[in-house]
């Protein structure tokens, strides 16, 4: 019998590793077909192709030089979270070759051994202060993204 979070372990440090060498392909192949990526900067990206272009023509295209290290990974099979430390170096005008840190939990559910589903919770206040963003840009990332937490009011 197979241990649920040692594979989870090893397919979350194959997308992890995929994205940080900018392999968009690779990172897709992490998934199941109509799997979906959601971001906390950009948002979500549904499909392989989506995902592919997230890591191509989003992550790679502002920003380089990628760290991420995993640590607490756990799962039951369906449903793993893991910690996470982030770094890289801003590419984004304003703020290009500013070293990035941050730390995370990635939630993911899984299907058939992929990812169906990976979400992540981190402070983007921290990242957006390290990329020596405007007070006033701040503040409106932050309210948009409070904002899409709320639930929907009927």
């Amino acid at each position: 019998m197979s241990d649920p979070t040692t594979e989870f372990r090893t397919l979350i440090e194959r997308m992890t590793q995929a994205i940080c060498r900018g392999d968009g392909a690779a990172t897709a192949a992490c998934f199941v077909p109509d799997g979906i990526y959601h971001d906390g900067f950009y948002g979500e990206f549904r499909g392989r192709d989506a995902i592919r272009d997230m890591v191509e023509r989003h992550f790679h295209a502002n920003a380089s030089d990628f760290t991420w290290k995993l640590s607490d990974a756990l799962s039951d099979g369906s449903l793993a979270y893991a910690r996470y430390d982030f770094s890289y170096v801003s590419g984004v005008p304003g703020s290009a070759s500013a070293r990035v840190f941050f730390a995370g939990i990635s939630q993911v559910r899984l299907r058939d051994g992929l990812i169906a589903r990976y979400g992540e919770m981190f402070d983007r206040g921290t990242a957006l202060v390290q990329m020596d963003f405007e007070p006033a840009r701040i503040v409106k990332s932050l309210k948009r993204w409070a904002q899409e937490q709320k639930p929907a009011q009927k």
